[in-house]
């Protein structure tokens, strides 16, 4: 019976800690500030007048935080952007790759089905924050974004078997 607790409280208890890792940051706080504490970005990203720091991570790449640094050169946010909540706020039919990398950054793959016409992001993330899964995001010849399709991490899967 322990070792049923302990297996169902461990996905929440390591998602806790990947978070833990990251130094706190304040709002406000200068560009220079921020790579100090975090180091150097895996990537940047324009968005709009503001710049995006991606700081991509964790284990299977489920965790990227961004930070949003305003035209002052200060920070206005910073958050794990791999979640649900975020990948709902994406746009079909009108949101395009650049405003997919400026929101989570690069994609664990890029892939090619036969069945869509143009090209395919892979983002491994923890749904709700306990479920190994990714988020397929379907663009057009135009990079546009058509559809997002979720659902089991299917390299994740494979290691449990």
């Amino acid at each position: 019976m322990k070792k049923l607790i302990f297996l169902a409280i461990l996905p929440a208890a390591l998602s806790a800690c990947a978070s833990l890792n990251t130094p706190p940051l304040a709002a406000g706080e200068p560009v220079d500030a921020v790579k100090a504490k975090l180091g150097q970005p895996t990537a940047t990203y324009a968005n709009g007048q503001d710049i995006m720091l991606e700081y991509a991570g964790g284990p299977f790449g489920q965790y990227t935080h961004m930070a949003r640094i305003g035209p002052d050169g200060k920070l206005i946010s910073f958050e794990q952007v791999l979640s649900s909540e975020k990948f709902a706020t994406i746009k079909p039919r009108k949101d395009s790759k650049q405003t997919v990398l400026s929101t989570f950054g690069r994609p664990a793959q890029q892939v090619h089905y036969a069945s869509v016409d143009g090209d395919v992001w892979v983002y491994r993330y923890k749904e709700q924050n306990v479920w190994d899964s990714v988020m397929h995001v379907e663009f057009d010849r135009n990079g546009i974004v058509q559809a997002m399709v979720n659902g089991p991490d299917p390299e994740r899967e494979s290691r449990r078997r």
